[in-house]
């Protein structure tokens, strides 16, 4: 079956030309809502000491909602989740709950088990699994185990505290249907996985998002009971129906926060947020409403399930008229096979069984991340008029710059619980493997960026929430013009309005990073940490001690692969509108001076010229630059060095005959700036006289840079390319400076320095994005220099790749995280047997943050399939050049 003929794309076609809002339900609801940015409204901006766990139970959040699994329209007016409790917890299950940034030894840290096991980019059918332990939750054991913990240690995980011990826990199964973009169907199946007998009580609930406390205003939404229907009637929303099996009982409350349990304060009324928590933990009869309406409901149903015993409950949500709960099943069935027959058209044929399924739950964690992010900075810095005034040093605090930023938007989040907040160069990454799937979307996300309700007024783009000034790595054109490619194979055209939009909007932004990050005017860039978080030896994001400026070699390789990014779009824009030949030439040229700085005018650093170019090391390096002319090159071998690889394009001769204002601009500089027409590599080697390759590393510098790159005493490990050389394990950089020496080591695992919160660690792990960027360059280079140019790959073995061949070996070695080997062990489980053994548990990969520099362990947020959702366009690529992972 072709894509085109699958029952999921027909209804994105719908969707796409208005005929069905397909998209106006999906998981929209955040795993945590709890300890963010927007929320904080504190004095010292402590978010995640402001709203903690223990409050969210009871406290209505201001900007958006949490739950388990759940779904809610795309404006979060009626919000759906699932709410339990086995008999023995303390705390009723509504949310997943994991460390903040100052309890966890690691930063943030969720400790729960669930997994994202199926969606589709209608969420017509999704499917998710959460583990849900027997004995009492151990809330204070894992808080006071990691907070005893050094950063040198692992992290105290919940299946450490032997909760899971015997396998006493519940398989709890959530699936979603739609019949129509508004008839959602939802089952749950519930297993009991344990030896013996156990209670568990599952509660759907149906709420409103509170957005009246904060005006002052009325509500005027309502939950009422009607027959085997609840009614949930909104005035924008208009009403929907949640029709249901029988329940053994349903309770009602209102959104408002229980102000007696958190501040001592009387509440507006009796029935507050937690009042299910209280009725059935507590047993406080009292706490739920007896007049059967409100803002929140829940169904109840209990059971006690007898080992291996399955139990299935069924409801369905519909607009305006009860749904069948009877024809569930049916739909499911159904929608599971439309589900089946789209994935086997998008998959590569030739991709085995092992890689589909890691393939298909990538793409699953990806959609289940689309959550409704709403933010509006303004009104937060100002404070709301039925709320008290926040501090004053709340307008001297963060992002207080960026009063115009108002989002409302279901946008792609890098994790949901512990990232539950769009970050820049996160979402431009995960529109790759979206456009696979659902090129629409990926194009709004970055048509969505740049728009002016979130690029800054000056052209800078939105970091991510806790600080949206800083610089993440402008890569927003290279992903606009990957997906522009990847949807112009599939359909046969590409979409070049969405193209000159993002252009138009990206040359403000480009406009910014040289007026703002190139302090002195030679095309060398200080942007900061730039997502490479603790990569560099102190802070730079701060003042340099010691004094001096940090010139990046990162930071001028990212502005460097900027304007080629941009060019190559204003060439293929060009050729549909002359016009665009006059800009394409001005990056052309910026290009060239981008990488003079880098090189240096003689192309090596010497003692009078500054370069980012260590002739010596054979590698490139930051510099230290002084106010009195010297420089001291930073010799620590990182992927700062590697990142100008990214910065490299072809310019067909044939494509420029079509167009001649810009070939003769070219020609003209290339001329007349001698100087710099030596950027350009046209030695004749590898189709040169079809075509120029535009590169910082020149073909003798790529030799000296993949000397290194795939060595394995350096960065090439059996899993990918590592973020520090493993040379600096035995050999660490040190720095003495104001009489301190700061000091790198090659780090494979977790950070060990508090850095950015230290939760993650650029100083030796493995991390997908810049994989990903690495193979697609050099599979670039080898476009130009053709199959005579080889590698030795591994260093010392003896064994000679292509350019091509070497990447797809990086792409090999990524995808192995995720597989099964011939031991049939995932390296992602690390050494975790239950996740190795039990069939239970793996076939479920986690997408992490980061990887095990050396044995591909997952490390950081467990759910970040983002950028590691990257592994679903490895893996397509590797089964269609033959390497049938």
């Amino acid at each position: 079956m072709s894509l085109a003929s699958t029952a999921e794309y027909q209804r994105l076609e719908e969707d796409r030309a208005k005929k069905a809002h397909w998209r106006r339900w999906g998981p929209y609801v955040s795993d945590r809502q709890w300890g963010t940015v927007r929320e904080d409204y504190s004095a010292e901006g402590n978010a995640w000491e402001y709203l903690p766990h223990d409050h969210a139970r009871s406290r209505t959040y201001r900007w958006g909602e949490d739950g388990i699994f759940g779904i809610s329209d795309n404006h979060q007016r009626l919000c759906f989740s699932l709410a339990l409790w086995n008999g023995q917890d303390p705390i009723l299950k509504e949310r997943f709950f994991g460390l903040t940034g100052n309890q966890g030894n690691h930063g943030e840290d969720v400790k729960e088990y669930y997994f994202y096991v199926d969606n589709v980019p209608t969420h017509s059918y999704m499917k998710a699994l959460y583990k849900y332990p027997q004995a009492e939750y151990p809330y204070a054991a894992l808080v006071a185990e990691n907070q005893r913990r050094s950063r040198a240690q692992s992290e105290f995980e919940l299946m450490d505290t032997g909760v899971f011990k015997e396998n006493r826990y519940f398989d709890v199964f959530v699936e979603y249907a739609k019949a129509r973009a508004d008839d959602i169907g939802i089952r749950y199946t519930v297993i009991n996985r344990g030896p013996q007998a156990a209670p568990l009580t599952l509660l759907p609930t149906l709420w409103f998002r509170n957005t009246w406390s904060w005006k002052g205003s009325t509500h005027t939404a309502l939950i009422r009971e009607n027959g085997q229907s609840l009614v949930a009637e909104h005035p924008e929303l208009g009403p929907y129906l949640l029709s249901y099996d029988p329940a053994s009982e349903i309770l009602f409350t209102e959104n408002e926060t229980n102000n007696e349990r958190l501040f001592g304060s009387p509440n507006g009324t009796p029935y507050v947020k937690d009042a299910f928590h209280r009725y059935l933990v507590n047993g406080e009869k009292t706490a739920v409403n007896p007049a059967k309406h409100g803002t929140k409901a829940a169904l109840v149903y209990r059971k006690t399930l007898q080992p291996g015993e399955s139990w299935t409950v069924k409801l369905r949500l519909t607009a305006k008229e009860p749904g069948d709960v009877q024809g569930i099943d049916a739909l499911m069935k159904r929608k599971i096979t439309e589900a089946d027959e789209f994935y086997r058209a998008v998959s590569a044929p030739a991709m085995k069984d092992d890689a589909k399924l890691v393939q298909r739950q990538a793409f699953a964690g990806l959609l289940w991340s689309k959550q409704y992010y709403n933010f509006v900075i303004k009104e937060w810095l100002e404070g709301d008029p039925a709320e008290p005034v926040p501090p004053p040093g709340r307008r001297q605090g963060r992002n207080k710059a960026w009063e115009h930023l108002y989002s409302e938007d279901v946008m792609s989040m890098p994790d949901t619980w512990e990232y539950p907040w769009f970050a820049s160069w996160d979402l431009a990454f995960h529109c790759i493997p979206y456009a696979m799937i659902d090129p629409e979307f990926a194009k709004k996300q970055l048509i969505l960026l740049t728009r002016e309700w979130y690029m800054h007024p000056n052209g800078q783009l939105p970091a991510y929430e806790w600080a949206f000034g800083d610089a993440n790595p402008p890569v927003h054109a290279w992903a606009a013009w990957r997906v522009y490619k990847i949807e112009k194979k599939r359909r046969g055209q590409g979409d070049l309005l969405f193209l000159e939009r993002v252009f138009q909007k990206l040359l403000m932004n480009f406009t910014w990073w040289v007026n703002r990050k190139d302090q002195d005017g030679k095309n060398i860039f200080q942007g900061g940490f730039l997502g490479l978080d603790n990569i560099g030896v102190f802070d730079r994001n701060l003042p340099i001690p010691g004094g001096g400026q940090l010139e990046q070699s990162d930071g001028t390789s990212w502005m460097a692969m900027y304007a080629l990014n941009l060019m190559t779009i204003a060439v293929e824009l060009a050729h549909h509108n002359p016009s665009y030949e006059d800009i394409a030439s001005k990056f052309f040229e910026h290009f060239l001076y981008i990488s003079e700085a880098m090189r240096g005018k003689k192309g090596m650093r010497s003692e009078n010229e500054e370069s980012l170019w260590d002739e010596q090391d054979g590698f490139f390096y930051d510099s230290l630059h002084f106010s009195d002319g010297h420089h001291i090159p930073m010799r620590l071998r990182t992927m700062v060095g590697l990142i100008p690889l990214f910065a490299i394009e072809t310019l067909e001769i044939s494509a420029l005959f079509k167009l001649p204002n810009l070939a003769r601009r070219i020609n003209w500089f290339l001329e007349n700036r001698p100087d710099l027409a030596r950027e350009v590599t046209c030695d004749g080697r590898g189709g040169a006289c079809e075509r120029r390759l535009l590169s910082i590393a020149t073909p003798e510098m790529l030799k000296r840079i993949l000397e290194k790159l795939f060595s394995e005493a350096e960065f090439f490990s059996p899993h990918g390319i590592r973020s520090v050389s493993r040379y600096h394990a035995d050999h660490p950089f040190e720095f003495p400076v104001d009489g301190e020496v700061h000091r790198v080591q090659y780090e494979p695992a977790e950070s060990s320095t508090g850095l950015f919160g230290g939760n993650s660690n650029w100083r030796g792990p493995i991390w997908m994005p810049v994989n990903y960027l690495l193979i697609e360059s050099l599979q670039k280079f080898h476009h130009y220099l053709g199959n005579d140019f080889k590698v030795e790959c591994p260093v010392g073995s003896g064994h000679f790749l292509t350019l091509w061949q070497a990447a797809m070996e990086i792409a090999t070695r990524l995808n192995a995280i995720f597989l099964k080997g011939t031991d049939q062990r995932r390296p992602i489980f690390g050494g975790n047997d239950t996740f190795q053994k039990d069939p239970e548990w793996n076939q479920y990969p986690l997408f992490y943050e980061y990887f095990h520099g050396d044995n591909g362990a997952g490390l950081g947020a467990s759910h970040q399939t983002g950028w590691t959702g990257l592994v679903a366009k490895l893996l397509q690529q590797s089964a269609e050049h033959g390497d049938h992972a």
